[in-house]
C-alpha cells in the first residue's frame, strides 16, 4: 500500500554541505515499504542523482520543494534556501532555533507566516530525552583531526572532503608530542575525537560532566589542544575565558570547538564571536607568545561526507519509516517547535 504521506528529499543551499540525512540504499527500502520517495537534483551531494533514479526514487530540479504537495514531508540538513518563503509544510532539518541562536526567530517566522512545521533532528528524541539519531560522532572524529593536523603544520586551506582513509593517512603520516584534552568525551562527539586521536598516536586527557563540574583551569591550560564536544543546553561555567587568552604560562595553543554554540547563552566557549568555514579554517585568538588558534567549522561532518551520511541515514532510517503514521517520537519534535513558535511571533 502506498503511503500518502511522501519524503522530499531537497538539495542544500549551505555551502560546501556535501551531507545528505538519506542515502540511496535507503531510500530504495522507504520505497519498498510504499513511501514515495522524491529527490532533488544536487550538484554537491556525496552521492549521485542516478543513484537514486536507480533506487526507484522520482527526480526533480533542485529546489523546487515549495511546490512540493502539502502532504510532502520536506527532509534536509540545515535550513532550506529561498529564505523570503514562508514555510509551508512539515520540515525535517535542524533548525539551531530554540536556543536564542542568531537567525532563530527569523526561521521561526517563516513557520509562522507559512503554517508549517519543523520537525527539528536535533529534537528528535527517545523518552528519556537522548538523541537517537546525529552526526556528532564524525563532527568530533574530524574536529580533532583538523586540530591535529594544524597543531603539526599540516593542515592547508581551503578545506576539501575526503574519505576517512584519506584522512586517516595523513594522520598517521607524522608522530609528535601534544597532549590532546577532550571536553564531553562520554558523547557521541567525544569518542569520534578521542578515536581521531587515538588513530594519531595523541595522548588524550578526556573529561565529562564529572570532571568540569569543579573546573580545573590549570589543568585544562597545561594541554596542547583543547577538543569542545559539549552540548550544552542551559549556560555554565566557561571553558575558556579572555583573561586565558592573555596567560603567560599558558601549554593550549589550539582549541577545535566541535560544538559551535557561538550565538548561544549555553556557549562555554565565549572568547570568540564567530565561526571558522573551509576557506580560513583557523582563526587567531591571540597572537601569543603563546599564540592560540580556533578552529570553529559548523559542518566538520560534511568533511567526510559518505561515512557520515551513511551512518546518519542508517539511524534516521526506522523514524522515516514511522513518520507517515506519526508516533511519540515524532509529537516530542513538533511539541518542541509548538512551544518555540510563539515567541517568535511576538
Amino acid at each position: 500500500m502506498v503511503s500518502s504521506t511522501g519524503i522530499w528529499l531537497r538539495s542544500e543551499a549551505a555551502p560546501n554541505e556535501q551531507r545528505t540525512p538519506l542515502v540511496p540504499g535507503d531510500a530504495a527500502k522507504l520505497l519498498a515499504e510504499g513511501i514515495p520517495v522524491t529527490v532533488e537534483e544536487s550538484a554537491h551531494r556525496a552521492f549521485p542523482i542516478d543513484d537514486y533514479a536507480a533506487a526507484g526514487c522520482r527526480v526533480v530540479p533542485a529546489d523546487t520543494w515549495p511546490d512540493a504537495p502539502p502532504t510532502e514531508v520536506v527532509l534536509g540538513l540545515k535550513e532550506p534556501s529561498s529564505a523570503s518563503v514562508p514555510l509551508t509544510h512539515r520540515h525535517v532539518f535542524f533548525g539551531h532555533a530554540y536556543k536564542g541562536q542568531e537567525g532563530g526567530p527569523a526561521l521561526l517566522r517563516r513557520f509562522a507566516l507559512g503554517g508549517g512545521t519543523l520537525l527539528d533532528l536535533e529534537y528528535l528524541t527517545d523518552e528519556a530525552g537522548r538523541r537517537v539519531v546525529a552526526f556528532g560522532f564524525w563532527a568530533g572524529y574530524v574536529g580533532a583531526a583538523l586540530a591535529v593536523l594544524h597543531h603539526r603544520g599540516r593542515l592547508t586551506a581551503p578545506l576539501r572532503s575526503l574519505t576517512r582513509p584519506e584522512l586517516d593517512a595523513e594522520l598517521r603520516a607524522e608522530q609528535g608530542a601534544a597532549r590532546a584534552l577532550v571536553i564531553g568525551a562520554l558523547g557521541r562527539s567525544g569518542r569520534g575525537a578521542c578515536e581521531a586521536l587515538a588513530v594519531a598516536g595523541v595522548p588524550t586527557t578526556r573529561w565529562d560532566v564529572e570532571e568540569t563540574r569543579d573546573l580545573d583551569r590549570a589543568a585544562l591550560l597545561d594541554h596542547d589542544l583543547l577538543v569542545n564536544t559539549v552540548f550544552a543546553v542551559e549556560p555554565g561555567t566557561p571553558f575558556l575565558t579572555t583573561a586565558d587568552l592573555e596567560r603567560d604560562d599558558r601549554t593550549l595553543t589550539v582549541v577545535s570547538d566541535v560544538t559551535c554554540d557561538v550565538t548561544s547563552a549555553c556557549n562555554r566557549l565565549p572568547v570568540y564571536d564567530r565561526v571558522t568555514d573551509w576557506a580560513e579554517p583557523v582563526r587567531r585568538l591571540h597572537p601569543g607568545p603563546p599564540r592560540l588558534d580556533l578552529i570553529a567549522v559548523d559542518n566538520l561532518p560534511s568533511l567526510l561526507p559518505r561515512e557520515s551520511s551513511t551512518a546518519f541515514s542508517a539511524g534516521l532510517l526506522p523514524h522515516l519509516s514511522a513518520l507517515p503514521h506519526g508516533g511519540a517520537i515524532w509529537s516530542r519534535c513538533a511539541e518542541h517547535f509548538h512551544h518555540a513558535r510563539p515567541a517568535a511571533e511576538k
